[in-house]
């Protein structure tokens, strides 16, 4: 019997607007979607791992680079690191990236007084959480992707880890857009997965009726050729600006 699920919630965090050849436009929207996880046994004891391995990797080049970090080329230096601790092969080599990554964002932000000076994660003080890309590929005309999500079952497959219960969101039978990346943490000793949903929105081709001729002039700053707009110099000048 799994237990009452926390209080879920859906986030949109981001939207832009596209425009495609031919005058179409798409509204691009990243979507966050909270889900309580139910891991059994050993995907628990994986899970752990994946936050200590997550943590060592900050810390590791927290210590090797403590004023900067290209995460670029920080990376390239992720595979020898697995042979000298051969232990980091056991996880996600995504969230050891995203580690990396985590802690070039950390910089930034504190070189742009957004935060403070990049600490040291500890297991007990810190947050236990990793993340990780949904990487996709396409074989025989069928696309294939690290993270997927079935709500209809409540299962959500993450690398690793393969299929794990979950719970929320049941008035959907289904999330749409491509998932481009799943954050996995603990709190009160409770598992939660968030992931980051990629949605394109198709937006109605507006034909414009006609057209208007704008002109800058001397006394009046913009006039419009239907007559409709005039706005006076006066209106800016410095007395009405003060």
């Amino acid at each position: 019997m799994l237990g009452k699920s926390k209080k879920l919630f859906t986030n949109e965090c981001t939207s832009s607007i596209i425009i495609l050849s031919g005058g179409e436009a798409m509204e691009k929207i990243i979507r966050g979607y909270v889900f309580r996880l139910y891991p059994n046994k050993e995907q628990k004891v994986l899970i752990e791992k994946s936050f200590g391995c997550s943590r060592f990797i900050y810390n590791y080049f927290l210590n090797k680079y403590p004023n900067y970090i290209n995460a670029y080329n920080a990376c390239k230096e992720v595979k020898d690191l697995t042979k000298e601790y051969e232990w980091l092969k056991e996880v996600d080599s995504c969230l050891l990236r995203a580690s990396i990554f985590d802690l070039d964002n950390a910089f930034k932000r504190y070189k742009d007084n957004l935060g403070g000076r990049p600490n040291f994660k500890s297991k007990n003080r810190s947050k236990n959480s990793y993340r990780t890309t949904n990487m996709t590929s396409t074989y025989k005309g069928h696309e294939y992707n690290s993270i997927k999500i079935d709500l209809k079952n409540n299962l959500i497959t993450l690398p690793k880890l393969k299929e794990v219960s979950i719970r929320g969101y049941r008035n959907l039978d289904n999330i749409k857009g491509t998932i481009k990346t799943a954050t996995i943490y603990k709190e009160a000793d409770k598992y939660y997965v968030s992931i980051t949903v990629e949605e394109f929105i198709e937006l109605p081709k507006v034909i414009p009726t006609k057209i208007v001729g704008i002109d800058l002039g001397i006394k009046d700053l913009i006039i419009t050729s239907d007559g409709m707009l005039s706005i006076l110099w006066h209106i800016f000048s410095k007395k009405n600006v003060l």
